[in-house]
């Protein structure tokens, strides 16, 4: 599942997000949502989410609801 559409995250879901700096290359990191921070309800990139451990980047793929 892409993270295009907010309905589809919550905090505490394990996704792939890709950060700022690894927008060039695809690299993707993954970790558990703490907080939602795009407020659409869909985006063409990725929704922006921070990770538990404060990283921020847009989510590219949802592992687990």
């Amino acid at each position: 599942m892409n993270g295009q559409s907010r309905k589809d995250i919550q905090p505490g879901i394990t996704v792939d997000i890709v950060l700022k700096r690894d927008q060039r290359t695809g690299v993707l990191t993954r970790g558990i949502v703490k907080d939602i921070l795009t407020k659409s309800p869909n985006h063409p990139h990725g929704i922006k989410v921070r990770l538990m451990d404060g990283q921020i980047g847009r989510v590219q793929e949802i592992h687990s609801k």
